[in-house]
């Protein structure tokens, strides 16, 4: 069977656990050279967990910390990729905090630090993302697009939770 995503780069934020360790798996096993970006030296055993499993299965990961909500780490984080693997030809936006609370109770801190991770994450990856992506153009033997960007919601867009206002 033909790996789909040979030639590529794919940058998953959150991949050192949960729905982004699952993603960046997944993209390696369609032959893609994962980033496992993690937001914290606290979890750094997690994504080089999550990088040893793709090498045992025959694919590639290395791991890079930052925290997405952080513009000058989020800068970093693809200067490195770039200099380190050539590019970045997929991203996906995945990472997410919960910091729950009524909303009565809810402080701005908590407001701000979900909405800094989930939002503010987004944008600086992709606009990062865009930057290359334009710069580099289409090279129509890694892919037909000049690059992918998927961003990772949740379920409580549609289906809301109390206590989960800032989420």
């Amino acid at each position: 069977m033909a790996q789909k995503l040979k030639t590529q780069v794919a940058l998953v934020t959150g991949a050192n656990s949960g729905i982004g360790e699952g993603i960046a798996k997944a993209l390696a096993a369609e032959g893609a050279e994962v980033v496992i970006n993690y937001p914290s030296n606290s979890v750094k055993d997690k994504a080089v967990r999550v990088c040893e499993e793709i090498t045992k299965a025959g694919g590639r990961a290395i791991s890079f910390q930052a925290d997405v909500s952080n513009e000058r780490e989020v800068q970093i984080m693809f200067e490195e990729v770039v200099k380190n693997l050539g590019t970045v030809d997929i991203l996906v936006n995945n990472a997410g905090i919960q910091a729950d609370a009524p909303f009565t109770e809810m402080t701005l801190e908590q407001w701000n630090r979900v909405l800094s991770v989930n939002l503010t994450g987004q944008f600086l990856c992709a606009r990062e993302a865009a930057k290359i992506f334009l710069k580099r153009g289409v090279i129509a033997s890694r892919s037909c697009s000049a690059g992918k960007i998927i961003c990772i919601s949740s379920v409580h867009e549609v289906i809301p939770w109390a206590g989960h206002v800032n989420y």
